[in-house]
């Protein structure tokens, strides 16, 4: 089994769950969070595995830090609808793993009585076709507000929007790791990394 959660990333000079949204929303949401390593600059990730997720917590978590956040909305390590918000309230989502994206939101038609054997179909695959080339169709766009978003964050985006797409149409094994290579390419600092402590030496006296 895969990691199904949500990846919230943001930037503070607190800890991520220092936000009042975190107590707001009872114990569950607080349980279970792994933090990954921090980012230059103050911007964090947290994984959260418990709790429930409301739109309007993006929205707090904005206004609390006062910069632009995303959320991941992941699914078994295998896809992840992926949303950001600027503190101008201009909102973008894109898809992680196109391909499972689609058997994801594909509409199971009226007449379908039992969606395992519809799924051994051609009619079913006829339909993911068409989901997936639907979903391709809105990667120029989703790129786009990537960028837009990552620009409003203040980070130096030297990617190209070609770049932007091209990772929002690859297939990974564990999208979080798209998720993380979708951060790094829109410019955000890399993360930071525990300097290696000296060893102690023991002076001998002769």
């Amino acid at each position: 089994m895969g990691f199904s959660g949500h990846l919230v990333f943001a930037c503070s000079e607190r800890p991520l769950l220092k936000a009042p949204l975190f107590d707001s929303t009872g114990p569950g949401l607080r349980d279970d969070v792994h933090e990954w390593q921090p980012r230059l600059g103050g911007w964090q990730t947290l994984q959260l595995e418990q709790g429930i997720w409301e739109d309007e917590h993006l929205s707090a978590l904005v206004e609390w830090s006062g910069a632009p956040a995303c959320v991941a909305d992941v699914s078994d390590s295998s896809v992840a609808l992926v949303t950001g918000l600027d503190t101008n309230g201009h909102r973008w989502q894109a898809w992680l793993n196109l391909d499972n994206a689609a058997g994801l939101v594909i509409e199971v038609p009226e007449d379908v009585d039992d969606v395992s054997l519809w799924i051994a179909t051609p009619e079913f695959k006829e339909a993911i076709g068409h989901k997936r080339a639907e979903l391709d169709a809105e990667v120029p766009t989703d790129a786009e507000g990537a960028l837009v978003w990552a620009s409003a964050a203040g980070v130096q985006v030297a990617a190209q929007q070609s770049r932007i797409e091209e990772l929002l149409r690859i297939q990974q094994t564990f999208v979080e790791e798209l998720f993380d290579a979708l951060l790094d390419e829109l410019g955000f600092p890399e993360a930071v990394h525990s300097a290696p402590q000296p060893q102690e030496t023991t002076s001998k006296r002769p």
